[in-house]
């Protein structure tokens, strides 16, 4: 029988956690609204009326427009990075959790003190690298710096790793696995929530990449959906309805992701916290 504490709580809680969300979800059904509008009729009706009719022909604008290829290059730099980042850092992260050698914590930490450092310092280094190597305005130069590992992904998996028993690896080398037998049907399997966060936060942190994409491409051929979607405010002088069509698209596929995948974050989170 719930305390009448406890229906207070709930009769506040639920209401501003509804006001909360109301809030947040706003811009996004509004820009929605407005790609579904007549951009002739932008100017004349209010922006928070229905769009009647609606219309798609902002969507198919963004065809005539080129804006596919950019959705295009967005996922396959996407996926490049997302596995290049979760091989090589559940490998880092596994040798900073299990292995032993010289120097191991203070190579970790060293390595971690880059988070410190902002993102903006290493875009001149990183772009005379990639012109040096002849590779500005390619594919490879949007991958690459990325596709390595990163010190979050490290130290997020590394502290996960730590927290596995022992006696399951020991059991396994016992039964004669090395160590990348290890890693792949003990370690992996066991980190499964903890992996799929990883891939989430990847994927939407270089979905939604934008200065390094712009600094280190030009034109269309390599051109992301996020610097396609600034090109458009300037190439067509503003028209929003356009411009939060391109939005939506961008968006669409994050949002899918993340519906997919909410139960491994939160049982991820729930893991977490128990440890």
């Amino acid at each position: 029988m719930s305390s009448p504490r406890r229906g207070t709580s709930a009769a506040v809680i639920y209401p501003v956690l509804a006001v909360g969300a109301l809030i947040t979800l706003a811009p996004f059904v509004l820009g929605l609204l407005t790609s579904l509008r007549d951009p002739r009729a932008f100017d004349t009706e209010s922006p928070l009326s229905l769009p009647l009719p609606p219309t798609l022909q902002n969507y198919s604008n963004l065809a005539d427009a080129g804006f596919g290829r950019a959705a295009v290059v967005t996922a396959l730099m996407t996926a490049v990075i997302l596995l290049g980042q979760l091989t090589f850092s559940v490998l880092a992260a596994y040798a900073f959790a299990r292995l032993q050698f010289p120097g191991r914590d203070a190579l970790f930490w060293v390595y971690i003190a880059t988070l410190m450092v902002p993102a903006t310092v290493t875009v001149v280094p990183l772009y005379l690298m990639m012109a040096e190597a002849g590779l500005r305005n390619t594919f490879w130069a949007l991958v690459l710096p990325f596709m390595f590992g990163s010190p979050y992904a490290i130290f997020l998996l590394r502290e996960y790793f730590r927290g596995i028993p022992g006696d399951l690896i020991n059991a396994a080398r016992i039964d004669g696995a090395n160590t990348l037998d290890v890693i792949v049907h003990v370690v992996l399997p066991a980190s499964r929530p903890i992996l799929v966060t990883l891939a989430l936060i990847t994927v939407v942190s270089q979905w939604n990449s934008f200065m390094w994409p712009l600094v280190i491409t030009s034109g269309s051929q390599w051109q992301v959906l996020t610097v396609a979607t600034a090109g458009l405010q300037s190439r067509y002088n503003a028209q929003w309805p356009l411009v939060m069509a391109a939005t939506t698209v961008a968006i669409v596929p994050l949002l899918v992701l993340f519906v997919a995948l909410g139960r491994h974050i939160v049982r991820s989170i729930v893991v977490t916290g128990l440890k």
